[in-house]
Parts: structure tokens; C-alpha cells; sequence
């Protein structure tokens, strides 16, 4: 239970919101106080995710989208400005939504290359620099850009999805330096192995995957990766956490 709710009076879009660890980081940061905007494809999903926060007493503002199309990222960004239970403006910005694929340069689907690229690095550059050019106005605001581990350790069983989170985690970074001066703090979360049902939509299975990772015992849950996010979120003004990697204690690697 977070106690004295630390983020009240803030307001936080999440993407990727309707499962796991975007999930888990909407109900979490609700709970810690903000109003949140939840973002992805599943509407039926996000109905649900927006219920559950509100049966908690939480503030909730759900919109359909996707997170590769800038028009869908503009329509999320104007309506939470829109948005009165918010405040008519965004505080923190959580960018979650992506993508995995299983296999590295020679084994994954060379098919689904673009859509991967489009949703974890272009897409998700278009939403970092939209929030940043309004936290620069603001003088303040928290992007959170969530990587992985395999996008500062490759892995041969995620090569390719590895190298999208190496090109967003560079991107994260470039982006602090820019916009340090300005106030607005940038921060990289690296989760490990994360338990949910990223994995199976990724097209990993018993054979490519979870043979190889039986060693390693008890895997991370997304609620894990939202304490971590809420923990930084909820640090001092001049406190900039910049990169974390959350790995379960048996995860030799990536």
C-alpha cells in the first residue's frame, strides 16, 4: 500500500496500459495519487484497467490508439489536455508501449521487422520529443522511457527486439542531456525477464525460450517494474534517476 499518496496532484499518461507492466504501472501510480491517462490498441482491455483504478478511487481517463501512429499520440496528448479531472495538463509521462519478436537476424520474422521498429523506436520517439517540447515550456516533467535489459546486453533469443531497445535507450539518453537544463528529468528502465503475456504474443515458446531460462527460478512480475517506476517518480525535484535495470535475483543474464 503507498502511503500519503506522493504523486496527488499530478497527472500521468501511461502507454501500453492494457497489460502487464503497463498495467500494473497505471493502477500503481493511481494509487500513488495521479490521475492517469491510459493508452493502447484493446479497448476492451483498457475498460477494465480504467475500472479497476476506479474501483480503487482513482482518477481515469481511457483512450484507444496506436502507439506507431503520431495522429493516434497527438489525439492521447490533446485529450488528456482536455481532460478536467486532470488538471488540463500532464505531469509525467510513461512511455511503455512495444513490441517484442522472438529470434535474432537470422531466425525472427523478417515480416515483422518494420511493424516492430515502427511501434518501439519511431513511434516512441515521436510520443518522448511531443512531451519533451511541453515539459521544456513547463520548466518541469518526468519522461520515463521503458528499455530492457537486452537493449544494453544482447541476447541471441531477442536479438532483433534487442536492437529496437538499443536504439530507444540512446534515444533516452540523448534526450536528458538535451532537456537537463530545462528542469525535465528523462529516466531509463531496463526490466529483465518480466513474467506476463508479452512473451507469447513475441512468439517465444517452451523450444526457443523458456528451456533456456528454467535455470534462473522465480521470474519478475510487472508489478516490480511499477514499484520501480513510482520509486523514481517520487525522488526530489533535482534528483534525476536517469537508468535503473530491475532483473529477478536469478537472471544470470541478459
Amino acid at each position: 500500500m503507498i502511503k500519503n499518496k506522493p504523486l496527488s496532484g499530478k497527472t500521468a499518461i501511461v502507454t501500453g496500459a492494457s497489460s502487464g507492466i503497463g498495467r500494473a504501472t497505471a493502477l500503481t501510480l493511481a494509487m500513488a495519487g495521479a490521475a492517469v491517462a491510459i493508452f493502447a490498441r484493446r479497448k476492451d482491455r483498457l475498460i477494465k484497467v480504467a475500472s479497476d483504478i476506479q474501483a480503487k478511487g482513482g482518477k481515469v481517463l481511457s483512450f484507444a490508439g496506436d502507439a506507431s501512429y503520431p495522429e493516434d499520440i497527438d489525439k492521447l496528448l490533446e485529450q488528456t489536455l482536455q481532460w478536467k479531472e486532470g488538471g488540463r495538463k500532464y505531469d509525467i509521462v510513461v512511455v511503455n508501449a512495444g513490441r517484442g519478436l522472438a529470434g535474432g537476424t537470422l531466425s525472427s520474422d523478417h515480416s515483422q521487422w518494420e511493424e516492430v521498429y515502427n511501434t518501439n523506436v519511431l513511434g516512441a520517439a515521436y510520443l518522448i520529443r511531443s512531451a519533451a517540447q511541453y515539459f521544456v515550456g513547463r520548466k518541469k516533467g518526468d519522461i520515463v522511457v521503458v528499455g530492457s535489459v537486452v537493449g544494453r546486453n544482447i541476447s541471441p533469443f531477442s536479438a532483433f527486439y534487442g536492437s529496437s531497445k538499443f536504439a530507444v535507450n540512446a534515444i533516452a539518453e540523448g534526450l536528458r542531456q538535451e532537456v537537463c537544463a530545462h528542469g525535465v528529468r528523462v529516466s531509463l528502465v531496463m526490466p529483465g525477464i518480466v513474467k506476463s503475456e508479452f512473451q507469447k504474443v513475441a512468439g517465444y515458446n517452451e523450444d526457443n525460450f523458456y528451456k533456456s531460462i528454467a535455470h534462473m527460478g522465480k521470474l519478475l512480475k510487472p508489478q516490480a517494474i511499477a514499484d520501480g517506476i513510482c520509486w523514481l517518480l517520487t525522488q526530489p525535484p533535482n534528483v534525476n534517476v536517469s537508468e535503473i535495470m530491475i532483473r529477478a535475483t536469478g537472471q544470470n543474464y541478459p
